[in-house]
């Protein structure tokens, strides 16, 4: 097996090619290098610079390579960027994959794994999320995503590819110092950047109806989220299964942690206790949104190995790494 990683040096992309290269996948790289950082790839990994949109660099590496399957991570994710640009959104995310599909079923690739999000559920009223829960976007984003599984699964059954979609919950932590998140957009860099500019901590509301009034995620380490997609990868490369139809799959620990309790870890971890600052709620945010991952342990015999602390304490050691602390 010869996979494709798109998006392969970014965050998620990097802890991906080397979960496979390490368990004996030969894996390349693609990415425009817009977010993704070169450094992160081991050097036997090849990288190629370029997008989702480049069918004749995929066509020459499709060929070049004999690459039998792909992991499809590149995408643009920030949900109030979303709101800002939604043709822009569309055109990445759900144009970028129109292509690179086209380029797949052309060179007769059978193997397919997409990234896909819970922001295609939306907000929904339950306790777990199921992979059966109505799926409702309430952004573009999450739209682009829902969107892209639609295309994945179509394009599998018309060109006889075996398709997985992984539904990642809230990604955070790193397997290395060096493989860390450099963006502040999700909540446990955004609490470390307010911590290292001396500022408190923000909760964007308190009276939700949840045990102690603020919103309750469901948290999964990068690492185990790698570990699910060489799971996912080595499920489409059974040949009992090729052409076998799709499989959508939930990525999370089936376990919820209000940002209150996140935020009292963040501090015993970096010894920064400061009280957060409660502000006005964000348009959006559910109450609770945590992943039911009964399918996952089922069909791809994967469960989630690390819990929050770990996540937050191997952020912090990469945060300290990158910002010179």
């Amino acid at each position: 097996m010869t996979w494709l990683i798109t998006g392969g040096a970014g965050y998620i992309g990097a802890h991906v090619a080397r979960a496979m290269s390490d368990a004996g996948e030969r894996v390349l790289a693609l990415d425009d290098l817009s977010a993704g950082v070169p450094a992160r790839l081991p050097a036997h990994i090849p990288l190629f610079e370029g997008s989702a949109h480049d069918t004749g660099l995929l066509k020459q590496v499709f060929a070049e390579h004999a690459v039998t399957g792909v992991v499809h991570l590149a995408a643009r994710k920030q949900v109030g960027e979303s709101v800002a640009r939604p043709a822009h959104y569309y055109e990445e995310n759900v144009g970028g994959l129109a292509a690179l599909l086209a380029a797949v079923a052309e060179a007769g690739i059978e193997r397919f794994l997409f990234s896909s999000s819970a922001a295609v559920y939306g907000n929904p009223d339950v306790d777990l999320i199921t992979e059966d829960t109505p799926c409702a976007p309430v952004n573009p984003y999450g739209e682009t995503k829902l969107a892209g599984e639609w295309l994945v699964r179509a394009a599998g059954r018309a060109h006889g590819i075996s398709t997985v979609c992984l539904r990642y919950f809230n990604v955070a932590g790193a397997a290395a110092p060096d493989l860390a998140d450099l963006g502040v957009f999700n909540i446990v860099p955004m609490v470390f950047d307010r911590l290292t500019r001396a500022e408190a901590p923000r909760i964007f509301g308190d009276d939700y109806p949840t045990p102690d009034g603020t919103c309750v995620r469901d948290y999964i380490h990068v690492a185990d989220l790698a570990e699910a997609h060489l799971a996912a990868a080595r499920r489409l490369g059974r040949t009992d299964l090729v052409q076998a139809g799709d499989l959508t799959v939930n990525i999370g620990r089936g376990e919820g942690v209000s940002v209150r309790e996140l935020i009292t870890m963040i501090g015993e971890v970096t010894g920064d206790r400061r009280p957060p600052v409660v502000e006005a709620r964000r348009p959006g945010d559910a109450p609770r949104a945590v992943a039911s991952s009964a399918r996952a342990a089922e069909e791809l015999g994967w469960t989630a190995r690390r819990g929050v602390r770990d996540m937050v304490e191997s952020a912090w050691r990469g945060w300290q790494l990158h910002h010179g602390e």
